[in-house]
Formats: structure tokens, sequence, C-alpha cells
């Protein structure tokens, strides 16, 4: 059974023996107004003392005095957890939080920040306590109700006044959103796209990016979609805001470290579209589009690198290959000029054009691979990635990477890192990048101090750790062969 089906079931228990208030003492009637949820671009910042997942994180936590701090962090809404055997809230917190919002709007003049009730809802009984507790919108997770009672419980919360976070993430959950639009409208919906699997608490920061536009096109291009779980830095915080969400809901990262709050909030809310969200926002489609034409079974995507002529670039994108990869580094055979690069980028352009024009929105990603930001070589292929040559920068080992988020003016640029590995130590970098918001890291091996080109493959058991960490959902065992396979294959084709 996955964890939330557990929870489900535990709750379910918990409603029989204690009611829908579990327990606590709850007004007969609401006694406060009610606060628009998230009319601007803001963060939604969480009162938390624990999760399945973590264990606890901020067991001693005050609700009231946390969301005064989150008020003055600028926070646009709390959210405040009122389950209690797994994460440890109740709705005590709920209307400690309520009454904290309010003292702090007549303290200092400011609107109120919106208040949230975010449980694992199941019956419209749950949405009648919360708004008499005071919350402004609860959550309700798509997966975990049927179709008639999520139109029930969406309508329910327009007859009250208040709002519906729906937090959608799999094919049926946007079927759901298609059936509430058509059945209920969506004037009171906010959806919310969970970068953590529930069912396994893996987390993805591409998965609210893949179907972003989906939720827009079903339920409205001005629909509010709020980008869930998975932020721990301010980087991070900025690379969500810069890909058009509505809103950032953080957890843990605020729970452990209230005081990081306003660096978050004011990182999301400054941040603006950049090359780097647009190409990681085309990316997240293409990988749900290429799991929607496999049957929904995950497959990798195939990248062909050192290429160093049109030919070989031309027969590369024939037999398939998703990504084209140029070496920028003088040390290394396959060096390529940027001259070449273009003529190469015209030579795929020309294909399509000739194929009338049908493949020129389908061409492979062209990848500049540098292993030194200031090098010239480096220096070339950044300016390649500014005027749009090619697509998105491999920034190869530690120096490019360090040498790339040192310099503010490249953060715009697409890219993502490739990590170098021999032994466990390496795959620590791993863990950094991931905390600071990259979506991808591609992992090479390392050999004898080289950082590419040994032909060299990566040891079975740092594969191992390597999925664990990054749930690419392949078994160890088969990332080597497919490694293999296809270089042979290709060499062939080539």
């Amino acid at each position: 059974m996955h964890i939330l089906d557990e929870i489900v079931e535990k709750r379910k228990e918990d409603i029989k023996k204690y009611g829908y208030t579990f327990g606590v003492a709850v007004p007969e009637k609401r006694l406060r107004g009610i606060t628009p949820f998230l009319l601007k671009k803001g963060a939604v910042l969480e009162v938390k003392r624990a999760s399945p997942s973590k264990g606890d994180i901020a067991p001693g936590l005050d609700a009231a005095k946390t969301a005064e701090t989150y008020a003055e962090a600028g926070a646009a809404a709390i959210s405040v957890l009122t389950e209690k055997r797994y994460f440890k809230g109740d709705l005590n917190d709920l209307m400690a939080v309520c009454r904290s919002v309010d003292l702090y709007a007549v303290r200092t003049g400011k609107i109120a920040p919106c208040v949230l009730r975010k449980d694992f809802i199941l019956c419209p009984e749950e949405i009648d306590v919360a708004y008499r507790c005071g919350a402004d919108v609860v959550l309700l997770i798509a997966r975990i109700l049927d179709d008639d009672m999520l139109l029930e419980m969406v309508k329910k919360c327009r007859t009250l006044g208040i709002s519906a976070l729906l937090e959608l993430r799999l094919d049926d959950d946007l079927r759901k959103l298609a059936l509430i639009a058509e059945k209920a409208g969506t004037d009171n919906l906010v959806c919310g796209v969970n970068s953590r699997d529930l069912s396994t608490f893996a987390i993805d920061l591409l998965t609210p990016a893949g179907i972003l536009d989906e939720i827009r096109h079903i339920a409205g291009k001005n629909v509010r979609v709020i980008f869930e779980s998975g932020i721990r830095t301010p980087k991070a915080a900025a690379f969500a805001g810069s890909m058009g969400f509505s809103g950032m809901l953080l957890g843990e990262a605020a729970a452990r470290n209230p005081g990081e709050a306003a660096a978050l909030t004011a990182a999301f809310v400054n941040a603006a579209t950049s090359q780097n969200a647009q190409r990681w926002l085309s990316f997240a489609k293409a990988v749900r589009a290429k799991k929607h034409l496999s049957g929904g079974e995950k497959k990798p995507f195939v990248k062909i690198c050192g290429l160093t002529s049109a030919s070989d670039a031309l027969n590369a994108a024939e037999c398939g290959a998703d990504f084209l990869g140029f070496i920028f580094c003088a040390k290394s055979p396959r060096n390529v000029s940027a001259e070449t690069v273009r003529e190469i980028k015209k030579a795929l352009l020309e294909r399509a054009e000739q194929s009338g024009g049908k493949d020129v929105g389908s061409l492979p990603v062209l990848v500049a691979v540098i292993t030194e930001c200031n090098s010239a070589e480096g220096r070339a292929a950044i300016s390649l990635a500014e005027e749009g040559t090619v697509d998105i920068i491999q920034l190869h080992g530690k120096t490019a990477s360090n040498e790339f988020f040192e310099e503010e003016a490249f953060s715009s640029l697409p890219h993502y890192v490739a990590v170098n590995v021999s032994t466990e130590d390496d795959l620590d970098k791993i863990d950094e990048l991931r905390k600071i918001g990259e979506p991808r890291i591609l992992v090479d091996a390392q050999f004898a101090g080289k950082i590419g080109g040994t032909g060299m493959q990566v040891q079975g058991s740092l594969c191992t750790a390597v999925s664990k960490k990054k749930n690419c959902g392949l078994p160890a065992e088969f990332l080597p062969k497919i490694s293999v396979r296809l270089c042979r294959t290709m060499s062939r084709s080539l």
C-alpha cells in the first residue's frame, strides 16, 4: 500500500471515531471575513511540524508565531497542515493562524495573508468545518476524490464563498479538471501541481512545468497555478518563479528556517521569465509527449555528442537522436568551432525545410559542451547560446559549473550540469545541484583525472546510488548497457 492510500484509510478510521472535527472544539459559525486567494503572484508558506518522508521537521513550532513571521516575510497565503497522525497538526493550528493574521492586519493596516487548510479532505462536511475555523481556501487532492465528490466539494466551496486549491498531477487529474470546468466552472478554483509524488514522495521539479500549459488550456489562460513542494533555496524558488507560476507553496524549507522565508518569497516573486525557464518548460512537455507516445513507459532521451560535421549531425538527426552535442574544449580531439556549429544548424534547418517545413519544430536539441566558461571556447559557446544557435549549454565538470553560477549574467541562459563520478563522494555534487533547483543532471564517468572522452562506463554500484538520488526510473544494471548499445548503433550509422 502506498503512503497516500495509507493516510486516506487511517483518516477514514479517525473520522468514524472522532467525527469531522477530529475531537477539536470549533466555532458553530465563522467569526472572520474571507480573504481572496492569490490574486497576484505570491508565496504560500506552510505551518508544518512533520511529514511521512522527513519525520519531524519543526516539532516545537508555534503556529501563531510562525504565521506572524510568515506575514512579515511577505507571504500571500499561509498553509496550515491539520492532519494529526503523519504531520502532527490539527484544527487548533488553523484557528491559531487565523487569529494571528487578523491581529497582524489590525496592527499593520495591511491585508492579512489568506489562510489555507491543507489536509486530505474527503467529504463536504470537512469543508464546512474548515470554513467555521476561518479557512479562506481548502486543498482538494484530485487523485483521492471521485468525480461526483470532487464536483460537490468545489460547488460547496463556491457556496461558502471560499476558494478551492485543486491539486493535480496525473492524467486522470486533468480529466477531472476538465469535468469541473464543464460542470461547475473554475471561478473559485486555483490549481496546484505537486512536484512530490504522494505515492512514493519522490520529487521531480519538472512535473509542474510539464502540465502547466495543459492546465491553462483546460481551465483558461488566466487560471492561477501553484508550484508545490521541492523548493529549498532562493535559487530554486527563482527557478519556479521564472516559469510562469502564479504561486509557490513552501513546506519544509519555510518551517525549518522561518527566518529564510522572506528571501525565498522575494526570489520567487521577483523572478522574471528567462531562456532557461523556456527551455525547461519545453523539455518538460517533451517528456510528457514521449511518455504518452510510448504508452506510459519511461524511455530515455538519446544524446549523440562530439559531432564535428554537418553530415554526421544530419545522420544522427535522421536516426532519431534527441540531442546533438558539440564540444568546446581546446584539449578535446573533437573540439569544434562556433562557425562549424552555425553551419550545422543551417544544414539541419535546410533539411527540415526541404521536407515541407514539417520537421522544423522537431529538430534535435543542440548542446554546447564546455569545460570552462572563461576560455575562448567557453565564451564562443556562450555566445552561440545567447544568439539562439545552440539550445542549451552543458556545463561539464566542476570548473565550468562553478564559473557559470558565479556569474549573474549567465543565470538566464539554458543550461544543465554534467557531474563526473568515480567514487561515492562525487555524488554530493548531485545533492548540491538539486538543492539549488537544477531540474536535470547528467552523470558521466571519470577516469584517471579525465572528465570525458575516456570510453569508460560509470560503475554499476554508482549507477544504483545515482538512480536512488535522481529517481531516474531505470534499473542501474541496465544503464551501462543502454550507453554501450546506443554508441555502437550510432557508430555504425555514422
